[in-house]
């Protein structure tokens, strides 16, 4: 057999096994796609070592140092578990969904949970919850919830989703921020004063332009031109960073500052993190009810915020039935639950499915080999950390809000003359983005949709399933109170 024969036979297995041919793909674009969601996420991989190695556990010891988990650790650690989980997903979920430590999750862990408790207990609170979620797919109960939800409600998660993951873009960029008398204003003091700013519209920009005509590879095209541009940028201006609280520096780059690296290759030991938990520690050191009032709020912001990620990417990626239903959903819902109690063990928070997939899937992806290309790039990321530090948010953040217009144009879809679905639907869109949740969204819309039916005398069109998650979300939203009441707050 000669050596085209040979690669012949391998892009067929590649295109039989993950269906790329049937989906309407090529392995370009799946190629293209796995490149684009990686640099649309890698910010993780310094974002999260900076939520959790720089905060502080209940003994008043920041996290790395109780952990010896210093932050280049994390980061291997961060790269590692997303990497594994991302491949994972690919190989039996089949679907260009990548996964890494889930934003606002870590945040929550990092100081709703290890501020009362060791770091390695709330990393143990964290698997456990995992492995709940778990067991619910297994059972079938998470699958079962997915397909009892009206489809209209799944196209408005998409469009809620589409409106977040845009002002996740325009924040990540600081074209919008919190302002002086008003919850939030366009860029610093109502005017756009920066050039990181300039750099993140130039972005915006060149990717709309790119996308209306059709280009291949528009958004990866984008995020590695803006990246260019923010280097030469930097070495002319000399912006700098964002500063610090005590000196902030609000004309600089948010995250990290672009630069050519000093260095390509470096290595931390991720594995050595996995030692770094407790499953159990929580339950003595506070009360047995907070410790479970804590896995409850985890469960739920998990497994709704990774519900409304797979249909609100998957309707983009035209991977979502008329009916609402999704392929392989019980696969994809079980790796993502997994990918929970692999981050608790890996000490790195939970892992998720992440809305920036969309990216991938904006750029053509529609398999699962979008995944495995994502996945490999964040194990690469591990040796290549340097490297990582690169593209700064102002050059990815434009992709997001490229996405975020994608996705919204499913509203279309939505009835809004009829109320019982279109009031439930305005809910979940707008909360998404004014509260910063995706799981507010749902909980919120739910709730709307099986009142607004049982007032109306309509409360057998509601399925049982329906009203079981309504009542979950009636303890989620006063879980608050709850805490005050039991005196565990």
């Amino acid at each position: 057999m000669s050596v085209s024969d040979t690669k012949t036979s391998q892009i067929g297995a590649l295109d039989r096994f993950f269906h790329i041919t049937e989906r309407g793909s090529t392995v370009g674009r799946e190629v293209r796609g796995g490149l684009a969601t990686f640099f649309t996420m890698a910010y993780i991989v310094v974002l999260n070592p900076l939520i959790i190695a720089t905060a502080k556990d209940a003994e008043g010891q920041f996290i790395a140092d109780a952990t010896s988990a210093p932050i280049p650790l994390v980061a291997a650690g961060t790269a590692f578990v997303a990497g594994v989980l991302s491949i994972l997903m690919g190989v039996v979920g089949k679907v260009p969904f990548a996964m890494a430590a889930g934003l606002g999750l870590n945040a929550f862990v990092t100081y709703g949970i290890a501020t009362q408790m060791s770091w390695e207990s709330a990393m143990g609170l964290v698997f456990l919850e995992g492995v709940i979620i778990a067991l619910l797919v297994l059972t079938g109960f998470r699958t079962a919830v997915f397909n009892a939800i009206p489809a209209q409600l799944k196209t408005a998660i998409s469009v809620g989703i589409g409106l977040f993951i845009a002002l996740i873009g325009f924040v990540d960029a600081g074209f919008v921020r919190s302002g002086s008398g008003v919850p939030v204003d366009l860029g610093i003091g109502g005017k756009l004063t920066s050039w990181p700013m300039l750099v993140f519209v130039v972005g915006v920009l060149l990717i709309a332009v790119l996308v209306a005509r059709k280009v291949k590879g528009a958004i990866l095209i984008g995020i590695v031109a803006t990246t260019v541009l923010a280097i030469v940028v930097e070495a002319l201006v000399k912006a700098g960073g964002s500063g610090t609280p005590d000196a902030p520096n609000p004309q600089g780059w948010r995250l990290n500052v672009p630069a050519l690296p000093e260095r390509v290759f470096g290595f931390e030991n991720p594995l050595r993190l996995f030692a770094e938990f407790d499953p159990f520690g929580a339950f003595s050191t506070v009360s047995v009810t907070l410790a479970v009032l804590l896995v409850f709020t985890l469960l739920i912001t998990d497994f709704f915020d990774t519900m409304g990620t797979v249909v609100g990417v998957g309707a983009q990626a035209g991977l979502v039935k008329e009916d609402g239903s999704l392929p392989r959903t019980r696969e994809i819902l079980l790796v993502d639950s997994i990918g929970a109690a692999v981050g608790g063990a890996g000490s790195v928070s939970s892992n998720t499915t992440y809305v920036e997939s969309a990216a991938g899937v904006g750029e053509g992806a529609r398999t699962g080999l979008a995944s495995v290309v994502t996945g490999v790039l964040f194990l690469l990321a591990i040796f290549l950390s340097p490297l990582v530090g690169i593209v700064p948010h102002e050059a990815a953040a434009p992709a997001l809000v490229i996405v975020g217009f994608l996705m919204m144009t499913a509203i279309r879809e939505i009835d809004f003359n009829d109320y019982e679905i279109a009031i439930p639907a305005f809910l979940v869109i707008v909360l998404m983005p004014f509260t910063y949740s995706i799981a507010n969204g749902i909980g919120a819309g739910f709730l709307a949709f099986v009142l607004i039916k049982a007032v109306k005398g309509k409360a057998r069109e509601v399925h049982p399933l329906m009203w079981l998650v309504a009542a979950l979300f009636v303890v989620y939203f006063a879980r608050g109170a709850i805490e005050a009441l039991l005196g565990v707050a």
